[in-house]
């Protein structure tokens, strides 16, 4: 278990479990809830555009995923340009209040990369409206650098291209993010299994934000306590440091005062 005493902190709120989840590609409203509660996380992602929020008529995630308890960061998941991803969050915020958000908008399938042309104009717009944006965005320093100069309170770059389950492609690239970032960085998006969470945390993300990975396993709610497992792992890896990497071997035990 992580110390109570080693939280993370954006935009003036601070979490204890470096695991963010999603709430969507579930079976049922319940599976979802079991998965997030086994999971540990703290903070929610919402798809705006995909789960109801507001009808009372409907099932609504309200009713399974206490907003009380957890932190609910909408986002725009399905938005492709950067008026369809400002007009979902303004509706986010009148429906919920919500004002800590994820900013993604993607470019044209399949690879549903993201678009960061888009992405910088949606920011923008965003921060003038007094949003607290945290942005999905490519595996590039320079761009990521640019979000921040920008106003975005974090820094979420893909570690593979969304729901692939491919685990971290680049994790040089994402290395040489973390070490220039002022703001919380978090890999989102790539994961597929717990490894890529631990890998996630070793080299030094904040958090790790994931969807897929949970909701398409066998087994949702083992799979959620396995993610939580690896993150928490992977930050004691981190804060612990490895031991340097050799080309030759280096014997455990001495090799002097042997029995002969």
């Amino acid at each position: 278990m992580i110390p109570l005493d080693d939280p993370w902190t954006v935009a003036g709120r601070s979490f204890r479990s470096r695991l963010v989840v999603g709430t969507g590609k579930y079976k049922s409203l319940e599976e979802t809830a079991a998965a997030i509660e086994a999971s540990g996380a703290e903070m929610v992602t919402v798809a705006v555009r995909r789960v109801n929020l507001s009808d009372p008529g409907a099932p609504m995630l309200q009713d399974h995923v206490d907003p009380k308890r957890y932190t609910y960061l909408p986002n725009t998941a399905g938005c492709f340009t950067a008026n369809d991803a400002v007009r979902t969050l303004r509706l986010a915020r009148e429906a919920g209040g919500w004002n800590l958000v994820k900013l993604e908008v993607l470019g044209p399938p399949p690879h549903l990369y993201p678009d960061m042309a888009a992405t910088f104009e949606a920011l923008d717009v965003l921060v003038k409206d007094g949003f607290e944006v945290m942005v999905y965005c490519a595996d590039d320093p320079v761009a990521a650098k640019r979000l921040e100069d920008r106003g975005a309170v974090a820094i979420m770059p893909l570690g593979a291209p969304i729901g692939s389950g491919l685990g971290l492609q680049n994790p040089a690239m994402l290395s040489m993010l973390i070490e220039q970032a002022s703001v919380p960085l978090l890999v989102d998006a790539g994961v597929g299994t717990a490894s890529d969470a631990a890998i996630a945390m070793e080299i030094g993300c904040d958090a790790v934000l994931l969807n897929s990975a949970i909701a398409h396993a066998a087994d949702p709610v083992r799979m959620a306590r396995a993610m939580k497992a690896a993150v928490e792992a992977g930050r004691h890896a981190r804060l612990a440091g490895r031991m340097p990497r050799r080309m030759g071997a280096d014997p455990s035990s001495p090799l002097t005062g042997l029995i002969r």
